[in-house]
């Protein structure tokens, strides 16, 4: 976390609060009311002045993962897996890291709409049911990557994180809007974006009828001919999301679901 956050009970992350943990954090003057045993009697001793010994806290966090379950999210080409089943395996990795920190970890999971919601919990026991929800999961229809941003901004009050694993197959611009609501609310924010290598560039050629996984429209075409056009559309696109993750302050990352598991996860978040 680069950011302080608001949890419930000790953790590991920096708090915006101070209280009396090992961390020094600054002084302040004493003021009446407060308890004589926090006064600094070696800095009385120099200035003649009563201050405060003021201490940093740490606290868990919060994290909530939103998961897109379209159908786009089920293509698989020269990927180990479908970008669901990676996607999935990510969310539980991280779920699992979170609480074994002591951090308390929920999961959403939306395509048009948010299908099923669960919240944070900073229990093995209580990943239970969230693991079971991610074996269930069959691609469907369209997302509305928007709608789930707008929606978490609105509902969670706390400071939070909040990690989006999603292809992003949608208006840029739209789902910009919403990661910077969450941002206005001041939370953290880590988008995934896991893609199969074949959709960042045409790997075919001759003529192809290409189908759209979540509305069925099919369209024939000429890959020699769009392949550098294909291409320059999908740099445009991958850096209108980089650009609205940088403006409000999101670490992003493109995931090629070529790579390892583990290689994701020890260079992505070796330390959350």
């Amino acid at each position: 976390m680069r950011k302080p956050v608001e949890g419930g009970r000790q953790g590991l992350h920096r708090s915006p609060h101070h209280g009396s943990s090992v961390e020094f954090a600054d002084y302040r003057e004493y003021t009446p009311g407060d308890p004589p045993n926090r006064i600094d009697w070696a800095v009385y001793a120099r200035t003649d002045r009563y201050v405060i010994r003021r201490y940093q806290e740490e606290t868990n966090l919060r994290a909530y993962i939103l998961l897109d379950t379209s159908q786009s999210m089920g293509f698989r080409d020269l990927g180990r897996y479908t970008k669901m089943e990676y996607a999935s395996y990510l969310a539980a990795g991280l779920m699992y890291v979170l609480v074994s920190q002591s951090d308390a970890a929920g999961l959403t999971l939306f395509g048009e709409t948010v299908e099923k919601a669960f919240p944070p919990t900073g229990s093995l026991d209580g990943l239970r049911p969230m693991l079971l929800a991610l074996q269930e999961i069959r691609p469907a229809g369209r997302s509305h990557i928007h709608t789930a941003l707008h929606r978490l901004a609105e509902q969670v009050q706390r400071r939070s994180l909040v990690i989006l694993i999603s292809d992003l197959l949608e208006d840029s611009a739209e789902v910009v809007r919403g990661l910077q609501h969450l941002h206005h609310n001041h939370h953290e924010i880590i988008v995934l974006q896991p893609l199969d290598a074949a959709e960042l560039s045409l790997n075919f050629g001759g003529l192809s009828e290409l189908r759209d996984l979540e509305t069925g429209e099919r369209l024939p075409v000429q890959a020699d001919e769009l392949r550098e056009a294909y291409a320059q559309e999908v740099r445009k696109f991958l850096d209108e999301i980089r650009r609205g993750c940088l403006d409000c302050l999101a670490e992003y990352h493109l995931v090629d679901t070529r790579t390892p598991l583990e290689e994701t996860f020890h260079a992505r978040f070796g330390q959350i």
